[in-house]
């Protein structure tokens, strides 16, 4: 009977022992974390009168991107579709007639914040059509990246919705915007599909290069996936933008390739797509993630 009260009172202490150890450890990532959304918290202020602006200049900057390259490389635009589908020249372009202004123009009125849900559906089209027309259905890398900019633009729309009902302050309704609310989980999702592409870009080639990417995924997957499921939204999209954006500027630099060559156009590609998902990821640091997060739900605990 000693013997059994003796190992009980052993046990005891060892787990209050553990539980006294573990308890500072995670006050300290508690106090690290909250100091980290206080600062962030002061950046938004500082920065909430341009951010918005700024994020819908991101997203879209991929499609001016593309729009303005129509018209710089027509020519070999309506070769390429006329030789890949054999289709003719008029029909080719036509095509590069749809992508230069279908996309130059929904990308100024998105800007503008005029007609945007007619804006976003005419970029949706242009996705969808460069999706089938460049084959791009049957490559899985981009593909994903091609979803990830429908990601951005769900969640161009949900703004608009959020706008729109702003518009009828004071009449009653169901309560919380639920399609905002899953479009704008639907966005989160999509754009956290990006990360998915880099999976399959190591090469090896350069040693520092692929280390660089390998500490990307080590670092932006789990703040990628705080973002999809909406845990410490603010933050963690803070933190992937400027890890992104430090990250675009030394993995994508197409000004440091000749125009002739045909990487400058696969690194700028790649630039202006990531560009855009940082676009997306400033629209959740602006707008925060809607109802459908572990953030919302926290606030009803």
């Amino acid at each position: 009977m000693q013997l059994h009260v003796l190992s009980i009172m052993v046990l005891h202490k060892a787990v209050v022992s553990t539980q006294s150890t573990g308890r500072p450890v995670y006050n300290m990532s508690e106090a690290i974390i909250k100091k980290l959304e206080d600062y962030s918290d002061v950046v938004l202020r500082r920065t909430k009168d341009y951010l918005p602006f700024l994020s819908r200049l991101c997203l879209v900057a991929t499609f001016m991107e593309d729009g303005v390259r129509m018209w710089s490389q027509w020519k070999e635009q309506s070769n390429y579709i006329n030789h890949h589908w054999g289709c003719g020249s008029i029909l080719s372009n036509m095509f590069v007639i749809y992508n230069l202004f279908g996309q130059l123009i929904p990308s100024v009125l998105v800007l503008a914040r005029k007609y945007v849900k007619i804006s976003v559906g005419l970029l949706f089209g242009v996705v969808f059509i460069q999706t089938v027309g460049y084959g791009i259905l049957f490559d899985v890398r981009f593909l994903l990246r091609n979803v990830a900019l429908l990601g951005g633009l769900v969640l161009l729309l949900a703004e608009s919705m959020g706008e729109t009902k702003s518009m009828f302050a004071g009449v009653p309704t169901l309560g919380e915007n639920r399609p905002q609310n899953y479009m704008q989980l639907a966005g989160r999702v999509l754009i956290c599909l990006m990360f998915l592409t880099l999976l399959g870009e190591m090469s090896f080639n350069n040693v520092f290069t692929e280390l660089v990417r390998a500490v990307e995924l080590i670092v932006g997957l789990p703040l990628m996936i705080c973002v999809c499921i909406g845990y410490k939204t603010k933050l963690a999209s803070c933190c992937l933008v400027f890890w992104l954006f430090f990250l675009n500027i030394y993995l994508n630099p197409f000004w440091m390739y000749s125009s002739s060559r045909a990487m400058h156009d696969f690194v700028k590609y790649d630039f202006f797509q990531t560009l855009s998902v940082i676009g997306g990821l400033l629209y959740v640091v602006t707008n925060g993630p809607g109802g459908v997060s572990f953030d919302e739900h926290k606030k009803n605990w």
